[in-house]
This record gives C-alpha cells, structure tokens and sequence, in this order.
C-alpha cells in the first residue's frame, strides 16, 4: 500500500527531491532518519518507503498501466517523467501542473497544483 500525503508536495509519505529532480525516499528507525535511496520517479520512490515500513504487498498480476486511484479516477504513470504520472510536470515554482497534445499543441489543464496526484486527477 503506498502512503498518500497532501502535505508532501509530490503526494507521497516519505518521498522527496533532491535539488538534482531526483525523487529519494527516508523514514525513521528509533527516532533517526535512514535514506532508502534515490529514484527516478516519486511512485518509485514510494513503491520504496512502503516495502521499508513493511506495508508493500506486490500485485499479484502483472502490473497495469493504472497504477491508482483518486476521486474515483485512474490515474496513468509514466516512467519517463520526472513526477510518475503521465501529463504532469512541474512547474519552475516547485508546483505541479498538467497538460494535454491537442493538435500539437500543450493545452494546460486546470492551473497549478499543491501534488504531483492532484495534478493528475485534473489530468
């Protein structure tokens, strides 16, 4: 089970980035921080913290290409952008926005958001 935070702007407990865009994932033994690891996507990272807590149960199909809910929405990741979900990126404010291709064109969707999951329900 990953930990949705809407206090952590990448929407994930645990999960941060570093000043590089990396997303890293930290929790805390006997009071004191351990760092997890670097990832490339927050949901990876978060994948991470969960298996490090001992909540994460891997899927028992194949994962698909939803990887969760929110509002009653699918929500679509993506491996090849920085925040895990397809047609969100973030803002140079360190906030989240998202976007469509229509006809070529970015059509931005709905403002900026607090997380990178708020951003892709409005996705």
């Amino acid at each position: 089970r990953l930990h949705l935070s809407s206090s952590n702007s990448n929407g994930y407990k645990g999960v941060h980035k570093d000043a590089s865009g990396r997303f890293y994932a930290q929790h805390r033994v006997d009071g004191s921080l351990v760092s997890i690891g670097h990832f490339g996507t927050a949901v990876e990272a978060a994948v991470v913290y969960a298996r490090a807590v001992g909540e994460y149960q891997p899927p028992a199909h194949p994962p698909p290409t939803v990887a969760t809910e929110a509002e009653g929405l699918r929500l679509h990741l993506s491996s090849s952008g920085g925040t895990g979900y397809k047609g969100v990126t973030t803002h140079y404010s360190g906030r989240f926005m998202a976007q469509h291709n229509v006809r070529g064109r970015k059509v931005h969707v709905g403002g900026l958001f607090g997380t990178a999951v708020e951003a892709a329900v409005a996705y």
